[in-house]
């Protein structure tokens, strides 16, 4: 009897042990509250994560004087010359991060996220989060912040990316669904951020209805007095160990 016991629990360890190893999270990422009677304030972050750009937002941003952190991939960058040197003549407005390589899940193990094979090993984990760093490098800037595709990672890959000098840059708000929302519902849910909200929304889809709802709702917010950071302007907390 003591042996058979001993046994189940030595499967239900090693069970419990595999879950926790396959477990995926999804951080959330906010800045410090502000004082009460000071302006609210949010980050807005967009993902460039292939195709072309944006207009709608990008020159909303730029006629607005909102600054705005943009996570770029590699491959986003090859294919979009232009929008990168109007982006990189307004450093007072936009900060360029890291969203990897080729638009791969940041997670350690085989599985796929959304449909979208993850990058299946710490070693490819390494390959994605390098060579989208290698890319921003080879313009001249140098990315502190890492966003897989998806946003979902492994406890074990967010610690990787940490040892490799990145903070893994999560959100409080998701202002456009991965681009497939309706601009009214896009509207609506930017619009609602409150202080301390870190909004992630698309910056690659100028053909979704997503794009008109995410402009309204930035400018919803500029009209209701908040203030806007690149995450490089503020102090952040991200839970999973992601910042600290």
């Amino acid at each position: 009897m003591k042996t058979l016991l001993a046994t189940l629990l030595m499967v239900v360890s090693t069970g419990h042990a595999c879950l926790a190893a396959t477990r995926l999270v999804e951080p959330e990422l906010k800045l410090e509250k502000q004082e009460k009677a000071a302006v609210p304030r949010v980050a807005l972050t967009f993902d460039a994560c292939s195709g072309k750009t944006d207009e709608r937002i990008l020159s909303t941003l730029i006629d607005n004087d909102i600054p705005a952190t943009i996570f770029v991939t590699a491959r986003w960058l090859k294919r979009n010359d232009a929008t990168v040197t109007v982006l990189k003549a307004h450093p007072d407005l936009f900060e360029i991060e890291n969203h990897g390589a080729k638009h791969v899940p940041a997670v350690d193990r085989p599985m796929l996220i959304y449909g979208i094979p993850a990058a299946g090993s710490p070693r490819a984990v390494e390959a994605e989060v390098a060579g989208g760093a290698a890319a921003i490098v080879e313009q001249g800037l140098a990315p502190h912040w890492f966003r897989g595709a998806t946003a979902k990672y492994s406890l074990s890959s967010i610690g990787q990316i940490r040892q490799m000098g990145f903070r893994v840059a999560g959100y409080s708000v998701n202002g456009d669904g991965g681009s497939l929302l309706g601009a009214s519902a896009a509207e609506k849910r930017i619009a609602a951020a409150k202080d301390g909200d870190v909004i992630i929304a698309h910056i690659n889809q100028p053909t979704h209805a997503a794009g008109t709802g995410v402009v309204k709702g930035i400018l919803d917010l500029k009209a209701k007095g908040y203030a806007f950071v690149r995450l490089d302007e503020a102090t952040e907390d991200g839970s999973d160990d992601t910042t600290n």
